[in-house]
Parts: structure tokens; sequence; C-alpha cells
């Protein structure tokens, strides 16, 4: 299939707004949300319907642009890094940093690090989402949007000094 550039924005609003009509309806199983042909839209932009489920079930705290901003940044790195090739691994959650963990003194840093990076590679398991209550709760803390959060974790390229220092305002 080949990857649809202009107008991607507009499909993948389209199914966000499926996604948010039936979640209210009561649809609870992501297996059911969209048509197979509308799951390969999504993988052609790097996206999984399970974002989209989570998107519908944290809606009243997390709006339509902060899904499509989060979304854009994973789709150019699964355009620009991945070359449009899913790598169908997914991290371990029990093996991901504690919630209480600490990097240079910031509570959850850790953590949200190694989410991010399993959200720019597209390798989140269906029972962990990138920017979930706790996560927005780091956020908000230290204002920080989750979309350029992500853009910070690619831009360091392993470097997590730069990710502190960007936490901390050192920008």
């Amino acid at each position: 299939m080949k990857t649809v550039h202009y107008g991607w924005q507009q499909r993948f609003r389209d199914l966000y707004d499926k996604a948010q009509v039936k979640y209210r309806n009561e649809n609870r199983k992501v297996e059911t949300m969209f048509t197979p042909r509308e799951v390969g839209v999504l993988r052609e932009f790097g996206a999984k319907a399970m974002e989209l489920y989570d998107y519908a079930e944290d809606s009243a705290d997390l709006d339509w642009e902060t899904a499509l901003l989060i979304t854009a940044v994973r789709r150019d790195y699964f355009l620009h890094e991945q070359s449009a090739t899913w790598t169908e691994k997914t991290i371990e959650v029990d093996k991901l940093p504690a919630k209480t963990d600490e990097l240079d003194g910031i509570v959850w840093l850790p953590r949200i690090i190694q989410k991010a990076k399993a959200r720019l590679r597209g390798e989140m398991p269906n029972d962990l989402m990138y920017c979930c209550g706790g996560d927005r709760k780091f956020f908000r803390a230290h204002d920080v949007h989750p979309a350029d959060f992500l853009r910070m974790v690619w831009a360091a390229k392993g470097n997590t000094q730069k990710i502190v220092d960007y936490v901390k305002g050192k920008r």
C-alpha cells in the first residue's frame, strides 16, 4: 500500500472521530472499532488502533490537537527513521523503570523516557499508553508538551542529559 502524505491528518481525524463515537456508544473493544482497511490506513503513518482507543478513553483530559501532534511525531519518525517499516516488537511493561524512579531528582523521568522511545518506534504494547494520566501529570508539572517531549527524545539520540536539561528548562 502506497503511503499517502497529503491529507493524512484528515484521514487520521476521521478515524479519531470514529473512535470517539464508538467509545461513547459503549464499544470497549479495540478489535471492533475499525475495519481491517482502516487499521491499514493507520499503519500507513505508524499508528495503531489501540492509540485511538486510548485517546477516546482519555478524551476528557486529552484533546484532539495533542493526539494529532503526538501522532505527527510518530509518523515523522516512522517515515524517516524507520523507512515506513514496522518493527513488530513491543516493550515489556514489567521491564520499564518504576513510576517512583528518579533521574537527576525528577520522579517519573526514567519511565517516560523509555515510554517515549517505545512510542517513537511503535513498540508500545496495548496495555501501556504514552500520555496516560501519569504522563500527563508529569508533563503539566514540568510544563512540557507530550509531542515536544517525543521530539526531544528523538533529537537527543540517546543523550539522556539533553533530555534532563530540556525537562529542567535549560532549553
